[in-house]
């Protein structure tokens, strides 16, 4: 039962954070960067303070929670929303794609430095390579451009900063006594405070709204930010940094399938096997040691 508790949570992250890119594109087209994120963290914050009202839950009130929350706050909210915004406005969906599915990666690389243990044998690592490898067959990077450009390099460091918040938040505040709904709803209001200082670099542009840039960014603040960092701290919480860090995999399949469905792209074989890859490294990944068998007791003689 647990486990489909996990793969369900698992599933809900990928469908909300795969269609995160696509509501971005539409509401860049009304928004500047830093307009766009603030919009996306303030709706994700009342989405959250909803919930806790609804379940009668409070915000956390010890101090040294507050201040893992501001640094969660920065590097999983913030920084790296405000560098996809950004990076989405010169590189192309694909090379955005294959960068933001290195978070794993980066969560293998980060986890030894916070002493925080990956729960990894060698099945898991090979799932993730395998993964990686699904995802660069199905956004082919060697034909788009933009791979070697500013904006390629502001989404890798976005991936990075997903990385290192995934570790330091399953170290520090995944087993909090606050509810999960709590501390993504903390840290949605510290982040908001983040982008709300950031409004002089891009907040005062003019704002050209329409009605899908207004749908996209609300389906953007409420599902793809306050629901599913809800979710985020549900998975962190039972399965740890590196098990939440591979719903990213599952980031690109959601996508192309959303496209092939309400935007009628083709898929090709190339991108269907991709797809095939990118599944199979994630249920390598799923995979449970069997525990080994107790030594049997030897008979001796009455």
């Amino acid at each position: 039962m647990g486990e489909t508790k996990t793969l369900l949570r698992i599933a809900a992250l990928a469908l909300m954070w795969g269609s995160s890119f696509f509501w971005i594109k539409l509401g860049l087209e009304a928004l500047s960067p830093v307009q766009l994120v603030l919009a996306r963290l303030v709706l994700g914050a009342v989405v959250l303070l909803a919930l806790c009202l609804i379940g009668r839950r409070s915000l956390p009130a010890e101090k040294r929670t507050w201040g893992h929350l501001l640094v969660a706050a920065f590097f999983h909210n913030a920084l790296p929303f405000l560098l996809f915004a950004v990076g989405e406005t010169t590189v192309d969906s694909g090379i955005t794609g294959v960068l933001n599915s290195t978070t794993p990666l980066w969560v293998l690389v980060v986890a030894p430095f916070l002493g925080v243990s990956n729960r990894m044998n060698a099945t898991r690592i090979a799932g993730l390579v395998v993964g990686l490898g699904g995802i660069l067959l199905i956004f082919a990077p060697w034909q788009a451009s933009g791979l070697l450009s500013w904006g390629a390099l502001a989404c890798l460091a976005a991936a990075a900063s997903y990385g290192f918040a995934f570790v330091y938040e399953g170290r520090y505040l995944s087993n909090t006594s606050s509810s999960p709904y709590a501390i993504a709803a903390g840290q949605m209001l510290l982040a908001t405070g983040f982008l709300v200082l950031a409004m002089p670099f891009g907040g005062f542009t003019p704002v050209h709204l329409s009605p899908v840039a207004l749908i996209a960014v609300v389906i953007l603040g409420l599902g793809s930010t306050g629901i599913a960092f809800a979710l985020n701290y549900q998975l962190l919480a039972s399965e740890g940094a590196v098990a939440a860090s591979v719903v990213g995999y599952l980031l690109p399949v959601v996508s192309v399938l959303l496209g092939a469905v309400f935007l009628h792209e083709q898929l090709n074989l190339r991108v269907i096997a991709g797809m095939v890859v990118v599944l199979l490294g994630v249920a390598l990944t799923r995979l449970q040691r069997k525990p080994a068998a107790a030594p049997e007791e030897e008979l001796t003689p009455a």
